[in-house]
């Protein structure tokens, strides 16, 4: 999963994408490096980030997904939270809403998801942005966010959300401390309970900045190391920024696995 944030305020690559044609043309060339999702972003979800009207969030993403979804094969998927960006997203040619609320945040958004057909990833989360980040606390990280996954998952599925449509993600970075983020890298493993695909997203998390002291452009060796941790660990997406880079580190660790990764 390629990451294209149309953000002028994204941690890592906010403003890098200032017209639509600049974005249309890094979603394509993400393709071209190996990426099958293109998520595309109009609000930054980074530590600390004020929420985007839904109107200026349309008016970031909806052009560039209907530029992508001319031009590209791999699937299209919106980074929101809000009902009516989900919607508008699944008419210019999205087919997956990556939801880090999971669901939680806009109560019209599992009606959406069902009506439209998407896919849907389930993020855990604690907090909003700018909370997210304000002394998390865990007695055991892996099986508090897998009891509330699970909840967030038995709520979607009562809602109509067809079960085999659901992916989930441990939320890395989200309301989560250092030892929360190593640990989730330790025992990924425990969410196969779930029994769905896994996505994992740490490229260029803070949590890498801390153990190596590099900025966010220069923690690219960092994430592959988070990527290789992750897919031994059986995740089935990766979420990153350098899609040719980590697509050699997915390939490689499949292959330390024993499988084909595609």
């Amino acid at each position: 999963m390629g990451i294209l944030n149309v953000t002028p305020d994204s941690f890592s690559d906010g403003g890098a994408y200032r017209s639509l044609e600049e974005a249309v043309a890094r979603g394509l060339l993400m393709e071209a490096e190996g990426a099958a999702i293109l998520d595309v972003g109009g609000e930054s979800t980074r530590p600390g980030a004020k929420p985007v009207p839904p109107d200026e969030e349309m008016r970031r993403v909806i052009p560039v997904i209907r530029g992508l979804a001319a031009k590209t094969k791999a699937v299209i998927s919106v980074d929101t939270t809000k009902a009516d960006v989900a919607r508008e997203a699944a008419a210019a040619g999205a087919r997956l809403v990556n939801d880090t609320s999971a669901l939680a945040a806009d109560p019209g958004m599992a009606g959406v998801v069902r009506d439209t057909g998407c896919a849907v990833v389930l993020m855990h989360s604690r907090g909003t942005p700018e909370t997210m980040q304000d002394d998390p606390q865990y007695e055991d990280t892996i099986e508090e966010l897998t009891a509330e996954l699970s909840e967030r998952m038995e709520a979607a599925v009562a809602m109509g959300i067809d079960p085999e449509r659901i992916l989930v993600d441990p939320g890395i970075g989200f309301g989560k401390r250092l030892c929360d983020n190593l640990a989730l890298h330790r025992h990924l493993d425990r969410l196969r309970i779930l029994g769905r695909p896994i996505v994992f997203g740490p490229s260029r998390k803070s949590f890498i900045g801390s153990l190596t002291g590099a900025p966010p452009a220069d923690r690219a060796f960092g994430t592959a190391a988070a990527v290789a941790a992750a897919v031994l660990r059986g995740a089935h997406v990766v979420r990153v920024h350098d899609v040719k880079e980590m697509r050699d580190v997915v390939e490689v660790a499949y292959a330390i696995r024993g499988e084909a990764p595609w």
